[in-house]
């Protein structure tokens, strides 16, 4: 099998699986995948025209296979590619209908788990834009203040000010890494990556600027036809209601074309979970792992 590190030139192919078989899962967006591959030492490989990826950091752990093919032989191979390396197939990722084609394809032959920190975050995409109702009236208040307080500016993200996204990623690190200096330090490593390539990768987002000093910046990419992914949101702690007016000026940027947004997982942070619930999602997608029992 030929797994290996994602490339520019592998999105084309990519990005055709993954239309074949809409999914709503973050897991399946190429530039998240290409931006955190030297982090978690991802890989991915083309089989008879179905994706699959792996974590590759410890034992191999695979995504589950996605695209128009023969899936049951896939994941045969799989097993058996496991088996060489000495381990037992695992796949991440799989949502309810995942689960139950795995399960109709090796009857009683995997073991699944609920992963509830790998629950990805639904919004619909008016909710976040608008922020009606009573309960986003804490989030109408810092945007409020943001508003009366600040001479600010959001623009998408272009030419002319990505470097200076660079820059706030930068100066971001090195005021928040003694918080966690291994995440932190990685969270920063991946983001300069998409940076880099931003626009070959397709990826989309927005800048939030005070007095034209960029303070937060946004970007994602399409995950299918109906649901925009956000993968990075950053924004200065310090200045009250930056991180509010990001969400939603993206949102407001998203509006006309796409129904939901994807704000991907909590990863098991408690503070993370709270933000994210914060926003009342429009429902979590429920995830789970499976491995081969043999």
């Amino acid at each position: 099998m030929d797994f290996h590190s994602p490339a520019l030139s592998d999105r084309e192919w990519v990005q055709k699986a993954f239309s074949s078989s809409r999914t709503d899962c973050c897991e399946y967006c190429f530039g998240n995948i290409y931006m955190w591959s030297d982090i978690y030492n991802n890989k991915i490989s083309n089989i008879d025209g179905i994706f699959v990826s792996a974590d590759f950091s410890d034992n191999p752990v695979f995504c589950y296979p996605i695209g128009n093919g023969d899936k049951k032989s896939v994941i045969k191979a799989l097993i058996e590619y496991a088996k060489s390396l000495g381990t037992v197939l695992s796949f991440y990722g799989l949502t309810e209908a995942d689960k139950l084609e795995l399960e109709s394809l090796f009857p009683e032959k995997f073991e699944f788990d609920e992963t509830r920190d790998f629950f990805d975050y639904l919004y619909r995409t008016e909710d976040l834009a608008e922020l009606a109702g009573r309960k986003y009236h804490s989030k109408r208040n810092h945007i409020s203040y943001f508003e009366n307080t600040f001479d600010w500016k959001y623009e998408p993200i272009n030419e002319s000010n990505i470097k200076e996204c660079l820059l706030l990623n930068e100066h971001w690190e090195k005021l928040n890494r003694q918080k966690n200096p291994e995440e932190i330090n990685e969270e920063h490593r991946a983001i300069n990556k998409a940076l880099a390539d931003y626009f070959e990768l397709g990826l989309e987002g927005g800048v939030l600027t005070v007095q034209n000093e960029i303070v937060a910046f946004t970007f994602g990419e399409k995950l299918n036809d109906n649901t925009f992914c956000t993968h990075v949101e950053k924004a200065y702690g310090d200045i009250r209601g930056a991180y509010q007016m990001i969400n939603r000026e993206l949102a407001r940027q998203l509006s006309n074309k796409y129904e939901y947004i994807n704000r991907e997982d909590d990863t098991g942070s408690e503070g993370l979970r709270n933000a994210k619930l914060s926003y009342h999602p429009h429902r979590l997608i429920i995830k789970y792992s499976a491995v081969y029992k043999g």
